[in-house]
């Protein structure tokens, strides 16, 4: 039993209870938020060292041992995913404080943030799906708030889109959950596997199966991601920033979890319904980086991408795909969260969002520019950059286990992204500038400098340190391979 798992998770639960009283007073919630955000860092960085120390640690709310009680599980996929979830809100965080407006900031946009950062890391942590699926809603409540927060005509078209659909998406969660206790009599995720196992994942099981994961393939855009473009570039890029780098990825953890650990006895059906699902993900995602000429849209489908190209990885389900599933989901948490936060130094810098009306850009932000490049010579896979090795595992994966066609798809997906940012790149920086009677450039604040070289230092330490990152990210993949570690660390057997 280990206390500090549940550090994590009360911190920002606590920290979202105290701002709620300091409202009116913008600097003091600054500096809770980020002191708050640090320690968890620390935390989060201290609970990563204990699973590579000593293992899979676990926590027994009120002494219950499982499958009774509430259990939360920090094995290294989820260890790593808390620390990268902390990183990740430090930078979009220290981006906020000047773009996000005194306004917001005065209506509880700190409370929510610290509420949704609590969701998604107990997403992470809790060993039992019916917490999975409260943990959900927690962070689901909070990013409704914080998509509506200043009432524009746009964020409250597009937070009706994106209400209805997770609305949706928990009202078959509920079903699943009550289905599946229904048939098996325990939502312990260690529990349910050796159930399942026992009484063979078919017929209704595997029905069962096929409804989680349209669950999940909701909540992370999995082919079913009509409505995150127009949700995700409705509100201020700092929220934008969060939502691109963290929300998706819990719905790909949940389908990276579901399916190795609890459904992972049909290896044939559902994985190949992955498959094809990614396949059409990263098309179709690829059509919209082409189509679209505005950057935040170009982003948005660029994290369609990704996600398409993570559940590839999850779908072949070898050794090797699923520690590049692992590597890839940390790299591009990362790179997304810094991608869109200079986006949005861009869009200040240009006054607009239309690549057609930038240009020149590198004479007056030639910082941005460079970082920019880099993050996108990361999302490609350019060595030595944090992208590169989580490619090469995720495709060595896919051509062993001799699934050509979607290994092929999947690096013709990068060569869109590559196309996409290159497209960015050239269009905002370089050439003329297309300022019309502007005597002076937007003014960027020093703290999206702060944020923004800060991800950039992590994206790139991530990718030169890739051979510590790699093993650490093969402990996790170990435990996906072999549910059994996972089991008997929980159950104790």
């Amino acid at each position: 039993m280990n206390n500090v798992l549940v550090l994590p998770l009360i911190i920002p639960l606590f920290t979202a209870i105290v701002l709620i009283f300091l409202t009116r007073n913008i600097s003091a919630q600054r500096w809770i938020s980020v002191i708050s955000v640090l320690v968890n860092i620390a935390v989060a960085g201290f609970m990563v060292y204990q699973v590579h120390a000593e293992g899979i640690q676990t926590l027994y709310m009120g002494g219950w041992l499982p499958p009774h009680g509430i259990v939360f599980v920090a094995d290294m996929l989820a260890a790593l995913l808390v620390l990268t979830t902390m990183v990740v809100a430090a930078g979009c965080l220290l981006y906020s404080f000047r773009t996000i407006g005194e306004d917001r900031e005065k209506h509880y946009f700190y409370t929510f943030y610290q509420f949704l950062l609590a969701g998604v890391i107990g997403s992470f942590l809790t060993g039992d799906l019916f917490n999975l699926f409260v943990c959900f809603e927690v962070m689901l409540i909070a990013s409704y708030a914080l998509i509506v927060l200043g009432g524009t005509k746009r964020q409250l078209r597009e937070t009706l889109k994106y209400m209805l659909i997770n609305i949706i998406s928990s009202t078959l969660f509920v079903a699943g959950v009550a289905y599946l206790y229904g048939t098996v009599g325990t939502l312990n995720m260690a529990h349910l596997s050796q159930r399942i196992a026992e009484v063979e994942q078919v017929g209704v099981l595997s029905v069962i199966g096929i409804l989680f994961l349209i669950v999940f393939a909701l909540k992370a855009g999995l082919f079913l991601f009509y409505w995150l473009p127009g949700s995700y570039s409705a509100p201020p890029i700092a929220v934008s920033a969060l939502f691109g780098a963290l929300l998706t990825k819990v719905g790909l953890y949940a389908i990276l979890r579901t399916f190795t650990l609890i459904f992972y006895h049909d290896t044939g059906g559902i994985h190949e319904i992955i498959g094809w699902m990614s396949a059409a993900t990263m098309i179709l995602g690829a059509f919209g980086v082409v189509a679209y000429k505005d950057i935040l849209r170009i982003f948005n489908y660029n994290i369609i991408i990704s996600v398409g190209f993570i559940a590839f990885g999850i779908s072949v389900a070898t050794r090797d795909s699923l520690d590049g599933a692992v590597f890839y989901l940390i790299h591009d948490m990362l790179a997304k969260a810094l991608l869109f936060v200079l986006g949005g130094m861009l869009i200040a810098g240009a006054g607009t969002d239309k690549l057609g009306g930038m240009g020149g850009l590198m004479r007056r932000y030639p910082a941005v520019g460079w970082m920019f490049f880099i993050v996108a010579l990361a999302l490609v896979g350019i060595p030595p950059l944090s992208g590169f090795l989580g490619k090469v595992l995720l495709v060595r994966g896919g051509l062993d286990e001799g699934h050509y066609w979607l290994t092929a798809l999947a690096l013709a997906s990068s060569l869109m992204v590559l196309y996409s940012l290159i497209k960015v790149f050239m269009a905002a920086f370089w050439g003329e500038s297309k300022e019309m009677d502007q005597a002076e450039p937007a003014p960027i604040h020093r703290s999206a400098y702060v944020a923004a070289i800060g991800l950039t230092v992590v994206v790139v330490a991530v990718g030169v340190g890739s051979e510590w990152v790699y093993s650490l990210a093969t402990q996790a993949g170990a435990v996906l391979s072999d549910p059994s570690l996972y089991i008997e660390a929980v159950l104790k057997e």
